[in-house]
């Protein structure tokens, strides 16, 4: 099996991130008045549409203000929305509406939180056969400051209760959940569940993408798994103690063998992805990837508003202090969003994950 980047990185369709209809989206990839897609410059659905995602879902409270409250302040709210959220169920939701059949692997009650989850998913097309229903508890949600004036979010969380478990699955339909995946999605959450699910999609050769946010419960057993990595801006650094965000990708492909790409999100600066190359005993030239990203960077077209894509050539590819790994590094930038258009970043990083399902074709 392989995953295709030509959706992602295409520096002739520049087609980094999914087409932005007439607000953003960015802004929410759950939140249905700001996330319509178009069919217009989008790439064909793989042949294999099915993907399988376990991790958080939830139901988002998100209220808006004028500024974030100093602390003791009372303020009113300029607008009050009620969505569901979590972050895979965020990307699947994403993903369904990109024409994909996703699987959701997560746990909600049976409370009014839980219906309104489940309802959202149907209307998407999001398979919920994998939902377990607890007679008891509480679904999770999420209380969602959305800031005006800076354009950013401060989520609370309160988690479900009780915890998933793989208990909640008899082995019958756990084996089932799998059946004729194109790839599996992990968001880190509901661990016990999920490694499970991701050992048994590593035994089948199912592709594993997972979303590495910060440091979470038995990570480290997820990522031994992984063969596609989508990380937040701190966490390589976080994670392999590299002195920057390059030499730390090339630590990852190093400690990570199964890993073929990884890539780190930076929010209005685009992303940085390093391939690993498929030939890694071929004579290439050996260059310093602080360097190398430099020259990438210099490369980038700043006067154009639309996402484009810069690469190097394959290469083998030196972070000092940590070794060498052959491949190829992609620098994407992100798409200027007049500050008019921008709602908030909400769901901004899952909707990316969910351009990523879809981009993907598995052979």
């Amino acid at each position: 099996m392989s995953f295709s980047l030509t959706f992602l990185f295409s520096s002739s369709s520049t087609a980094l991130f999914p087409p932005r209809p007439s607000i953003s989206v960015f802004a929410s990839a759950t939140n249905t008045s700001r996330f319509k897609m178009s069919s217009d410059s989008l790439p064909p659905l793989p042949e294999n549409r099915i993907v399988v995602g376990c991790g958080g879902v939830g139901l988002d409270f998100l209220a808006a203000v004028a500024s974030y409250p100093k602390p003791d302040d009372k303020i009113r709210s300029t607008s009050l929305k009620v969505q569901g959220g979590g972050k895979a169920g965020n990307a699947l939701t994403c993903a369904a509406r990109l024409g994909l059949n996703p699987r959701i692997i997560s746990k909600v009650a049976d409370d009014p939180q839980g219906k309104g989850i489940l309802e959202e998913f149907e209307a998407d097309g999001v398979d919920t056969s994998f939902l377990v229903v607890s007679k008891e508890g509480n679904s999770p949600f999420t209380y969602v400051i959305v800031d005006n004036q800076t354009k950013t979010r401060t989520c609370i969380h309160t988690p479900g209760y009780p915890p998933m478990l793989p208990d909640d699955f008899p082995q019958s339909t756990m084996s089932s959940e799998l059946d004729r995946a194109g790839i599996a999605y992990f968001d880190g959450r509901l661990p016990e569940t999920a490694i499970f699910i991701a050992q048994e999609a590593a035994r089948r050769n199912i592709p594993i993408l997972i979303d590495a946010e910060r440091k979470r419960e038995r990570l480290d057993d997820f990522l031994k798994l992984t063969n596609y990595a989508v990380c937040s801006a701190k966490f390589p650094q976080v994670w392999t103690e590299a002195p920057s965000v390059p030499s730390a990708l090339v630590s990852m492909l190093l400690r990570l063998p199964n890993l073929k790409f990884v890539i780190v999100t930076l929010g209005e600066n685009g992303c940085i992805m390093l391939q690993r190359s498929k030939n890694e005993g071929a004579d290439l030239e050996e260059v310093d990837v602080e360097s190398l990203l430099e020259s990438l960077n210099q490369r980038k077209d700043e006067s154009v508003a639309f996402p484009t894509c810069v690469s190097s050539l394959e290469t083998k590819l030196r972070a000092d202090g940590i070794g060498t790994v052959s491949g190829r590094l992609f620098i994407g930038t992100a798409e200027k969003i007049p500050p008019s258009e921008l709602s908030d970043t909400t769901g901004a990083g899952d909707a990316f994950i969910g351009a990523i399902l879809y981009g993907g074709s598995w052979l």
